[in-house]
């Protein structure tokens, strides 16, 4: 046995020694952007903040060095960059250096700051007209692909002879779902898509919901919990990032229209 297996290895064995990993070439990344799909991906990322910072230009919107280095150091400190050693090799392992490093949280800076000025007025506003978008909702679904087992584990689920989170454990084809028994986390309203967020908006804590579906499949859906309505800083957030992207888009589509 073990004479045919050194047999076996030594037929594996190449006759030159195989080229090793190595850093790629900005060039080779570009190309691999392109050539695998992703290119209009990170375009699109960069129009973005292309028109952030032709909009903080005209507007007059700046980043002052203060907010500058605090946010630098916030940065540091969230990754646990406590000291140049490891910044530097944070900095290496992302393959840029302190200045493109420094420019990226000047960007993120300057996009609040228009953010702010654009919307923050109107939050407020923006809230009251729609309450009802910004509750926050803890969430379990079941993801499947086909209608009858939808429609099966639905009844099962409605006449108690089955565990939600065992159900999901066995069917559900969502990654987050199949991994934590169905759970999917607490999510604001306005964050789901329309299709599940419609007849989330009428459950109640506890009901299950579905088959509903969606480009995804049928998600067979429950309520665990609902949360009191508050405009807390991260609802404002929410809202103010909502606006601010319908007011790119609109830039966008207003820039097409006019070619």
């Amino acid at each position: 046995m073990t004479e045919q297996l050194e047999q076996t290895l030594s037929l594996k064995v190449l006759p030159q020694e195989p080229v090793k990993p190595h850093p790629v070439s900005d060039a080779e990344i570009l190309a691999y952007l392109r050539h695998s799909a992703k290119f209009a991906e990170v375009a699109v990322a960069a129009e973005r903040e292309a028109l952030v910072l032709a909009n903080c230009n005209q507007l007059g919107i700046e980043v002052s060095d203060d907010e500058w280095q605090a946010a630098g150091d916030a940065f540091r400190l969230e990754r646990k960059l406590w000291g140049n050693t490891e910044t530097l090799a944070w900095l290496e392992e992302q393959r840029i250096n302190v200045e493109e490093w420094s420019q990226g949280i000047k960007v993120a800076l300057l996009e609040n700051k228009l953010k702010e000025y654009l919307f923050g007025a109107t939050v407020d506003g923006a809230y009251i007209s729609n309450r009802d978008n910004y509750r926050r909702v803890a969430l379990s679904q079941i993801l499947l692909t086909d209608l009858a087992t939808a429609w099966k584990i639905v009844q099962l689920l409605r006449e108690g002879e089955a565990s939600f989170c065992a159900l999901a454990l066995e069917h559900s084809k969502g990654k987050q779902s199949q991994e934590n028994g169905g759970f999917v986390g607490i999510r604001y309203l306005v964050e789901l898509i329309p299709e599940i967020a419609e007849p989330l908006s009428q459950a109640k804590e506890g009901e299950i919901i579905g088959p509903v579906q969606t480009k995804m499949g049928y998600h067979v859906l429950r309520v665990e919990k609902w949360f009191p309505i508050e405009l807390n800083q991260g609802v404002r957030q929410q809202i103010m990032d909502s606006l601010f992207d319908a007011w790119l888009q609109n830039l966008k589509t207003s820039h097409h229209e006019g070619e």
